[in-house]
């Protein structure tokens, strides 16, 4: 994109030319607008689910996994509202998490995963087959 001017001034003319500038760093502002659309961000980041996978039996060890509430399933879809922060440790099995709003774009958990779901999370939860978990139901400011 460029200017270009002319104007004559007695018996000399004088022509004006103006263009963008030519460092790297410039990007018309539509680009930009349609690169950013086209990034979509992890489930996990847009709906603040946190997970840690692989977790050493060490930290389990650390949060007493062991004594958390224990909840297994089968095959089945369940859809589900967070009240509370619920940290859930996957023993056995997998889980396709997909909020409110994602139009099936979820998130997969696997055994050996720390999730933590935020509270008014509202999803639907796939299970694949057998699968178990150890839950708690986290206070305010838990970490």
């Amino acid at each position: 994109m460029s200017l270009s001017t002319s104007f004559s001034s007695g018996t000399s003319r004088v022509r004006v030319h103006c263009a963008p500038p030519q460092t790297s760093s410039f990007r018309p502002r539509k680009r930009v607008a349609l690169a950013y659309a086209r990034i979509k961000r992890p489930v996990e980041e847009r709906f603040n689910i946190l997970c840690e996978r692989n977790v050493s039996e060490n930290q389990l060890e650390e949060l007493c996994v062991e004594r958390w509430s224990k909840w297994e399933s089968g095959k089945c879809k369940l859809y589900w509202e967070w009240q509370v922060d619920q940290q859930v440790y996957i023993v056995k099995g997998s889980v396709r998490v997909v909020p409110n709003g994602c139009d099936d774009d979820g998130a997969w958990f696997y055994a050996g995963d720390l999730v933590r779901y935020p509270k008014w999370l509202e999803a639907s939860l796939y299970f694949q087959g057998p699968y178990e978990e150890r839950y708690r139901f986290l206070a305010y400011g838990d970490d």
